[in-house]
């Protein structure tokens, strides 16, 4: 079994007692944690301590989760960890916007000691889980470079969050075949993770705001393909 003890972990909320609380657990787990209070504390130790896995609040004061989110993407001197978003669930909106930033999940308040482990398992199980078994995929407009994360389109590189990087990579790893809504979800997300089909429509958008509209194809009532045009 894959071992995943050891990671380094940052905990960014507002409320001490939750942070308190997924401290204590993460640690008796084996993982090496950190915490800040808020969104521009989290981001100045994102950038000392490079984690793997955030999890972060959406709101709180001085810089909010979705603008933390954003800025941690957008920097090229990091490496990009996992973030998932912890929300109440009532907040729909928040989900969304977190997705449209750049997390890759998220999870829902009240939090359960036992469905943390799990989920913090399935986020970190991701880092290791190839998607094709090559380290390059190239085509005549897009070469995406596995082992580096980067993409280069028509020449010009282009910073992606992992999940829109990894979805991207299986669409155009085989271009003309139709990947299923079924098929994307396990493959990109995982079994364990509980995400719904609005989770690839967000994504999809995002990539064709910044590669453009002609390399995703929408193939109603089915899925997705990377055009080979």
């Amino acid at each position: 079994m894959e071992n995943l003890k050891g990671h380094t972990i940052l905990l960014v909320d507002d409320e001490a007692d939750i942070l308190e609380f997924l401290s204590y657990n993460l640690k008796k787990e084996g993982y090496k944690v950190f915490t800040a209070s808020n969104g521009e504390e989290g981001v100045k130790m994102v950038q000392q301590y490079s984690p793997s896995l955030i999890l972060m609040d959406v709101m709180m004061p001085v810089m909010d989760g979705i603008e933390a989110c954003q800025f941690i993407r957008k920097d090229l001197n990091i490496t990009q960890p996992i973030i998932a978003f912890l929300t109440s669930r009532a907040e729909d909106y928040a989900q969304i916007a977190g997705f449209e930033a750049g997390a890759d999940d998220y999870i829902s308040k009240p939090i359960r000691p036992r469905l943390l482990i799990s989920k913090v398992e399935s986020l970190l199980r991701r880092l290791n889980r190839p998607v094709v078994a090559e380290e390059e995929v190239s085509n005549s407009r897009v070469k995406i470079d596995r082992e580096k994360f980067i993409v280069e389109v028509e020449g010009k590189k282009i910073l992606l969050p992992k999940k829109e990087f990894e979805l991207l990579e299986l669409l155009a790893s085989r271009p003309g075949k139709v990947y299923t809504r079924e098929q994307i979800l396990t493959i990109v997300w995982g079994n364990e993770t509980i995400v719904g089909e609005r989770t690839i429509d967000v994504h999809i958008r995002k990539l064709r705001e910044k590669l453009g509209d002609d390399y995703i194809r929408t193939i109603k009532g089915v899925g997705y393909t990377f055009s080979e045009q």
